[in-house]
C-alpha cells in the first residue's frame, strides 16, 4: 500500500506568495503615507491650522489706550481720559440679522440701512458704535443679542469744556490728535496700543478676554504755559465784550514778555471739544495764530521804535501834521475822525494816534530801514510757536512796495499780521528789545516728573534797551494822556496803544465804512512788565473805536490777573518800604 505525501509551505504556489507580498507592501505604503501626512499636518502646517482654529474661537482687535494728559502750568488737567464701552458684532453668527439690526437701531438711534449692511458683512468683526454712553451700552446689553459684544476703550475727555479749546484741540475716534496741542504734541501724548483678544464660544459670544499689550507703551503728559485761572479770566471778559457789542468774534493773548510763555490765548466764539462735531469747522480755527489782519494804529509803535533805535530823532522832536490832510503822491492821507493836528512831537503822534504824523516818521526813516525793522520785529514770518496751522502774515518784499506802501504800512494798512505776531512784537518793546519765541508747552511729564523742558528762546534783537525805554515812556503817555485812557489801572503804570482798523470789503475791494477791528495792545507794570496783553474785537456794532471797545477788556483782564499773580501796586510797594 502506497503512502500519501503532506504538502509543505515550500510547496505553495508562487502566485499566492506574490499576492501576499503585494498586500503587505500596500499596507506598508499606506502606513508610510499616513505618517508623512500626519507629520506634514503636525509640523509643516501646524501654524496655519492653529491660526484657522483660533480664528473660529478668537477675535483680535487693536485698541489705543492711555493717551497722555494735557495739564495747565499748575498741573490742572485740561484733557484726560475716561473708560467707556464700545459695541461690536460678529456678523457670521448673527442668524436673525433683520431683528438684530432693528433692535440696535432703536436702542442706539443709528441708521437702520447702515446697520443691516454691517451685520450682513462677511467679516468676523465690525464696530457697531464706538465709545458709547453708559445708558447706550446698558440698553444694548439688556437685549441679549447673539453676536453682539462689548469692549472697554478710552475716551478723550475735556473737563473744562470750552476753556482754551482752540489751544488744546481734539482727537479722533482712534485717539489721533486732529488739532491744537493734541495734534502738535501727538508724539508725546499718543499712548500705547493693545491687542485685545476676545475668546468666543460656538455662537460667537464673548466668554473671556485678556490683553496682550505691545511694547509701544509710554504715553507722556504735556504741561502747558497756559494758566487755567488767567485763561478763564481772559475768556470771561472777552466774551462779555463780544456779546455787548454784538461783534463777529474776539481774540485775546496774555504773554509773559520776558519768557514768551503764553499765559492765556482766547478765541470767541469757542467750541466744546467733547462734542466738536456739533460745531462748524470754522469754529475750530485758532485765529490768534492762523489768521492775519491789518493791524491799524497798534502798528504805529513799530515805526516809532525803529526811528528811535536808529537815533534819527528824539521823543520830543516835532513834525508838522498838515492840519488833517496830507497829499502823498496822488492820494490824500487824512486823520481818523477828521482830527486836525498841527505840530506834534513823536510822543504826541503816538498818544493822539496821528496817521499823518506816522507817515512823516516813516518818510524820515526811509523804506529800507523801515522794512528792516518790520522784519526785526518778526513780521512776515512765522513766530515758531508750537501750535499747528501758524500763518506768517502778509508782508510784501521791498521790491513789491508801491509809492504809497511806506505811508500805508506806517499806520497799519497794506500789511497782514497775526495777533500772536503783534503781541510778540510788543513784548520785545516791553522786555528791553529782545524778540522772544512764543511757546505754549512748558514741559513733558512722566509719572509726575519733568523729562523734557522747553526753554525760553530769544529769536533776535529788535531794538536796543535804550530805544525800548524811550518807547515805553511814549506808550505810557498814550494811555495816560492819549486814546488809551480806558486802560488806566489804579496803582500800576500801563504802556499801550489803541487801534481801529478798517476792514477790506471783499465785494467792493475797498475799505468798509462799517466793518472795523477794535484793538488795544499794552504791557503792565510798564517799568517791570509781567504781562503783555492784546485784545481784538472783530466787527463790533454801534461803537468801533479801540479805546472804547477793546481797552476796557485789557483793563479788566490786567486788574484781575495782577492780583492773582500777587504783583504789588505802587501803593502796596510804598507800604512795604515804609514798614521796612
Amino acid at each position: 500500500m502506497s503512502k500519501k505525501k503532506t504538502a509543505s509551505n515550500s510547496d505553495m504556489p508562487e502566485s499566492f506568495t506574490s499576492r501576499l507580498g503585494i498586500i503587505f507592501s500596500f499596507f506598508a505604503v499606506f502606513a508610510l503615507a499616513l505618517c508623512v501626512r500626519l507629520s506634514y499636518l503636525q509640523i509643516s502646517q501646524h501654524d496655519i491650522l492653529s491660526a484657522q482654529s483660533e480664528k473660529q474661537y478668537q477675535l483680535t482687535v487693536k485698541i489705543d489706550y492711555g493717551r497722555g494728559q494735557i495739564l495747565d502750568r499748575n498741573g490742572t488737567p485740561l484733557a484726560t481720559n475716561l473708560e467707556t464701552e464700545s459695541i461690536y458684532a460678529s456678523p457670521q453668527i448673527i442668524f436673525d440679522k433683520e431683528k438684530t439690526a432693528q433692535a440696535l437701531s432703536k436702542s442706539l438711534g443709528l441708521d437702520l440701512a447702515s446697520l443691516r449692511k454691517k451685520i450682513s458683512s462677511k467679516k468676523q468683526f465690525v464696530w457697531i458704535k464706538r465709545k458709547c454712553t453708559f445708558a447706550e451700552a446698558e440698553n444694548v446689553r439688556q437685549l441679549g443679542l447673539a453676536g453682539i459684544n462689548f469692549v472697554m476703550e478710552h475716551k478723550r475727555f475735556y473737563p473744562k469744556r470750552e476753556l482754551a479749546s482752540s489751544v488744546i484741540g481734539f482727537v479722533g475716534m482712534d485717539n489721533q490728535g486732529l488739532s491744537g496741542v493734541e495734534l502738535r504734541h501727538h508724539s508725546y501724548l499718543k499712548g500705547f496700543t493693545q491687542l485685545k483678544i476676545m475668546e468666543k464660544d460656538a455662537r460667537g459670544r464673548s466668554v473671556s478676554s485678556f490683553d496682550s499689550a505691545n511694547a509701544n507703551k509710554g504715553s507722556r503728559d504735556v504741561r502747558l504755559t497756559i494758566d487755567e485761572v488767567i485763561q478763564f479770566t481772559t475768556e470771561l471778559h472777552l466774551r462779555e465784550q463780544v456779546e455787548k457789542f454784538h461783534a463777529k468774534s474776539g481774540f485775546a493773548v496774555v504773554m509773559d514778555p520776558y519768557s514768551g510763555e503764553i499765559l492765556a490765548l482766547a478765541n470767541i466764539p469757542g467750541f466744546n471739544p467733547n462734542q466738536y462735531m456739533s460745531y462748524k469747522p470754522s469754529t475750530w480755527t485758532n485765529h490768534v495764530v492762523s489768521s492775519s489782519y491789518e493791524p491799524g494804529s497798534i502798528f504805529k509803535p513799530i515805526v516809532a521804535s525803529a526811528i528811535l533805535d536808529k537815533g534819527m530823532i528824539q521823543p520830543e522832536e516835532t513834525f508838522f501834521c498838515e492840519n488833517g490832510s496830507f497829499k502823498f503822491g496822488r492820494t490824500y492821507i487824512r486823520e481818523a475822525a477828521n482830527h486836525r493836528f498841527g505840530d506834534l512831537s513823536l510822543k504826541e503822534i503816538i498818544a493822539k494816534s496821528s496817521n499823518i504824523g506816522s507817515v512823516k516818521v516813516a518818510q524820515k526813516l526811509g523804506e529800507e530801514n523801515f522794512y528792516d525793522y518790520i522784519k526785526r520785529f518778526g513780521f512776515g514770518e512765522k513766530t515758531g510757536v508750537d501750535l499747528p496751522g501758524e500763518s506768517g502774515g502778509q508782508l510784501k518784499s521791498l521790491e513789491e512796495w508801491s509809492q504809497r506802501s511806506i505811508a500805508s504800512i506806517s499806520f497799519g494798512q497794506e500789511i497782514g499780521v497775526t495777533p500772536l505776531q503783534m503781541v510778540s512784537a510788543l513784548s520785545a518793546i516791553a522786555n528791553g528789545g529782545r524778540l522772544m519765541q512764543p511757546k505754549i508747552a512748558q514741559a513733558i511729564m512722566k509719572d509726575g516728573k519733568e523729562i523734557k523742558v522747553f526753554p525760553s528762546r530769544a529769536i533776535k534783537r529788535a531794538i536796543s534797551p535804550k530805544a525800548s525805554k524811550k518807547m515805553t515812556d511814549i506808550l505810557k503817555s498814550a494811555v495816560k494822556d492819549g486814546t488809551g485812557k480806558n486802560a488806566i489801572l489804579e496803582g500800576y503804570d500801563v504802556a499801550g496803544k489803541t487801534g481801529t482798523a478798517q476792514k477790506m470789503d471783499p465785494e467792493t475791494k475797498s475799505y468798509s465804512e462799517t466793518g472795523y477791528i477794535a484793538s488795544f495792545i499794552g504791557f503792565v507794570p510798564a517799568e517791570s512788565p509781567r504781562l503783555a496783553i492784546l485784545v481784538m474785537i472783530d466787527e463790533p456794532k454801534e461803537k468801533h473805536w479801540g479805546g472804547t471797545v477793546a481797552a476796557p477788556v485789557f483793563h479788566k483782564i490786567a486788574k484781575q490777573v495782577l492780583r492773582y499773580l500777587n504783583v504789588p501796586s505802587s501803593k502796596e510797594q510804598v507800604f512795604i518800604l515804609d514798614r521796612a
